[in-house]
């Protein structure tokens, strides 16, 4: 039976929907069959994170309609042959769609895949609770920053009302310089403020562009091994910025 995972956040613009499609890709690529469903039927991006907005036919909509079967909303991604990804689309107040019948196509997939990932719209309105209703577990992403972590607060709270089986934290956008002078609270820190285990580390995104997409693609990894083995393995983004040529890197670093 599939873990049907939620990912969510407090507030937008964590790398919420980047968090669930890298992580889905890098379960795939160890061999588990994946669904990556888009929850946000708002923005709706996640065939635009995963490169196949123009894959598209149905959505998950078309299924709880009626237009079309349910394995014909699933797309296979192309350079992944276990990630599959349903797609949602734009809902107005007055097309309701019902956290049951959402539930009910996720249920129909559980036995053929061995997880399903749900990514969430931000904040905590009704699409937050449509989407945390189908999940047994929820990831929580946020970063080391006091509006978020405010906000990530807020969202654990209500999480563990759901009583999920499992709650764990990813933080994000973590600046490594930043975290060898001590000038922001560390992951663990984090973690311990908002009660609920670390999962994974990601520096941050601006690394994408210097070289540390290496880093980011380690740290999906091991937090991939995490959710198979629960053996935990977590980045330190700050260890290149320790010792002597660490602390020219942070002065460099500073000046830019």
């Amino acid at each position: 039976m599939a873990r049907k995972i939620v990912v969510t956040s407090g507030k937008g613009g964590v790398g919420k929907t980047t968090v669930a499609a890298y992580l889905a890709a890098q379960l795939a690529k160890k061999g588990q069959r994946v669904i990556l469903c888009d929850g946000d039927f708002g923005l709706n991006n996640v065939d635009v994170a995963l490169g196949v907005e123009n894959l598209v036919v149905y959505d998950i909509v078309d299924v709880i309609e009626g237009r079309c079967r349910a394995k014909q909303a699933l797309i296979k991604h192309p350079d992944f042959p276990n990630l599959y990804v349903l797609t949602s689309s734009r809902v107005t107040a007055e097309r309701y769609v019902s956290p049951q019948a959402v539930k009910l196509v996720l249920d129909g997939f559980s036995k053929q895949f061995d997880f399903i990932l749900i990514d969430c719209p931000a904040g905590m309105d009704e699409g937050f609770h449509r989407a945390v209703a189908t999940a047994e577990e929820a990831i929580v992403v946020t970063t080391p920053h006091l509006s978020s972590l405010r906000d990530a607060d807020k969202i654990i709270t209500v999480l563990k009302s759901y009583r999920l089986a499992e709650l764990s934290l990813v933080v994000n956008m973590v600046r490594g310089d930043l975290l060898a002078s001590g000038e922001v609270l560390s992951p663990q820190e984090v973690s311990e403020l908002l009660r609920i285990p670390l999962l994974g580390v990601l520096p941050e995104e601006q690394g994408l562009y210097n070289g540390d997409f290496t880093k980011i693609h380690i740290s999906f990894r091991w937090m991939s091994a995490a959710l198979l083995s629960g053996r935990k393995k977590i980045y330190d983004p700050s260890k290149k910025y320790k010792g002597f040529l660490g602390n020219v890197r942070r002065i460099l670093k500073g000046r830019l």
